[in-house]
């Protein structure tokens, strides 16, 4: 399996993990009132306040970047580019996605807009490989 892939399968995990940090959270630091209720996930996250609310954030994102990133990794192999140069790519993409939560999680808005830019852009280079 190439590491392009292998970045797929770590960019599909990543919301998950992001969804995961204000679960396993301290309850008085993230929840206005309450604990994690597993029957009711919506309610409860709506309670979320600061770095946990953000982090549900950055956990919607992660998922709404997928598509184009998984569609640019398989059109860059198909068209038989550089594996490399593909792998590279890829692996750009998951470092800057991880970049992409912590500045998040961290409340640095202009920041993560840079980030998501630079993402963006390494799957339209992937696209057009």
């Amino acid at each position: 399996m190439t590491i392009a892939k292998w970045c797929v399968l770590i960019a599909c995990f990543l919301p998950s993990v992001t969804a995961l940090l204000p679960k396993i959270s301290s309850p008085r630091q993230s929840l206005k009132d309450g604990q994690y209720d597993n029957n009711n996930p919506r309610e409860w996250q709506s309670k979320l306040i600061g770095w946990q609310k953000r982090a549900i954030a950055a956990h919607s994102n992660g998922y709404e970047a997928l598509p184009l990133f998984i569609a640019a990794v398989i059109f860059a192999q198909m068209s038989q580019s550089d594996q490399s140069r593909i792998d590279l790519l890829a692996m750009i993409f998951v470092a800057l996605r991880v970049m992409y939560i912590a500045a998040y999680l961290m409340n640095f808005g202009g920041l993560r807009s840079l980030i998501w830019a630079a993402a963006m852009a390494v799957n339209v280079g992937l696209f057009f490989m």
